[in-house]
């Protein structure tokens, strides 16, 4: 039987994103002592620029760890550092930013280390975010876009039961050549099975 979604954890995330913890993952902010472990992975020829617009470097990296913070208490995004339950090692980040001014849609973005794909963790992670986002951010809509030739991605979603919407031709640029993405979308209606809790655990 899924959690109630309105049993999820009340606290105020603005002053402080809660930690979300499941089997095999720990999410929490990313924070400065992430700085090298961020540089390698926005230097992924793959990798989501969560806005940035300079190459990946330790200024890059930098910025976007202070941004972070900056978003979560003006209620615009929350961003979360992946790391590993068993040695607490760095291994994604994963984002959800607001499109609307209620946050009653947002987009999300995941970029994870090659080390740590396909093995369960994005799934793992999305449905402690997504868990996060409709029950306590307010979000009725998540969307993703994708690389159209990035397959694993475009599976997990489709595992996770984003809906494919459509292919946003030649919509990104990488290295100075444009790329279609597919767009995909999430409803918390359709959220089901995929409920986990994101309450403080107790110990």
């Amino acid at each position: 039987m899924a959690p109630d979604p309105t049993a999820i954890g009340a606290t105020n995330w603005r002053s402080e994103l809660p930690t979300l913890s499941g089997r095999t993952v720990v999410l929490r902010e990313i924070a400065p002592q992430d700085l090298g472990p961020l540089v390698d992975l926005l230097s992924l020829s793959d990798a989501t620029r969560f806005g940035l617009d300079e190459p990946a470097s330790e200024m890059s990296a930098q910025e976007l760890i202070e941004r972070a913070a900056r978003d979560r208490t003006n209620g615009v995004a929350v961003t979360y550092a992946i790391t590993l339950a068993a040695t607490r090692s760095m291994v994604g980040v994963l984002q959800v930013r607001q499109l609307d001014p209620s946050f009653e849609a947002a987009e999300w973005e995941c970029t994870l280390a090659p080390s740590s794909r396909g093995s369960g963790i994005f799934l793992e992670a999305a449905r402690l975010v997504g868990s996060f986002a409709f029950g306590m951010l307010g979000t009725h809509r998540l969307e993703a876009r994708v690389l159209l030739q990035n397959g694993r991605a475009n599976g997990a979603l489709r595992k996770l039961g984003a809906a494919q919407e459509g292919v946003l031709r030649r919509s990104i640029r990488r290295g100075g050549e444009y790329f279609d993405q597919v767009l995909w979308s999430m409803l918390k209606e359709d959220w089901g099975d995929h409920w986990v809790s994101t309450s403080p655990r107790v110990h």
